[in-house]
C-alpha cells in the first residue's frame, strides 16, 4: 500500500480518531462523536502524549487518518528485568479494512519493540473479535494467556 504513513498522532488527528473508535460496534467502549465528550478524549490524548512510555500512532493514507494503535513500554522484574511492548486500541477505519493497513501498523509496533530491545510484544483482543484473532495469529501472535478485567466505571 504505497503512500501509507505510520506516524505519531498529533492533536489535529483527534477528531478522526474519535470517529474511528465511535464506529466500532464490537468494542463496547461507549465511544461517541458527541461534542460534549471531546474534552475527555483531549485529556486522554494529552496524557498519552506526555507519557514517556506510551505512544499513540495513526496510519495516514492520502492525507486521511485510516487507522490507529497505541503502544505502551513496560519494564518488569520478571524475565530478568526485561522489557515488553503492549499494543492497544488497534483500529482501522471501517471502509479501509482488509487492505493491509492493520498489518503495517502492527509491523511498525514490532519494529519499535525491537528498537527498544523488548523481549516480547503482547496485545489483548476482545473475545468477540474472531476476525481480529485470526489476523493476529496470521501475523505470528499466539494466544497464550487468559485475561481478566474489572470494570470500575461505566462506558
Amino acid at each position: 500500500m504505497d503512500g501509507l504513513v505510520i506516524r505519531e498522532a498529533v492533536p489535529g488527528d483527534l477528531e478522526a480518531l474519535i470517529a474511528i473508535f465511535a464506529a466500532d460496534d464490537l468494542g463496547g467502549h461507549g465511544d461517541t462523536t458527541d461534542p460534549e465528550a471531546y474534552g475527555d478524549y483531549r485529556a486522554a490524548f494529552d496524557a498519552i502524549a506526555a507519557s514517556a512510555n506510551d505512544t499513540l500512532y495513526v496510519a495516514e493514507l492520502d492525507g486521511m487518518v485510516v487507522g490507529t494503535l497505541q503502544t505502551s513500554f513496560t519494564r518488569t522484574l520478571t524475565g530478568r528485568g526485561s522489557a515488553m511492548l503492549t499494543i492497544e486500541a488497534v483500529q482501522t477505519h471501517p471502509d479501509r479494512r482488509g487492505r493491509g493497513i492493520g498489518a503495517r501498523m502492527i509491523a511498525a509496533a514490532i519494529a519499535e519493540a525491537r528498537a527498544k530491545d523488548c523481549r516480547l510484544v503482547q496485545l489483548m483482543s476482545n473475545r468477540s473479535r474472531t476476525d481480529a484473532h485470526r489476523f493476529y495469529e496470521r501475523l505470528g501472535f499466539t494466544p497464550s494467556h487468559l485475561g481478566f478485567k474489572m470494570k470500575l466505571k461505566g462506558a
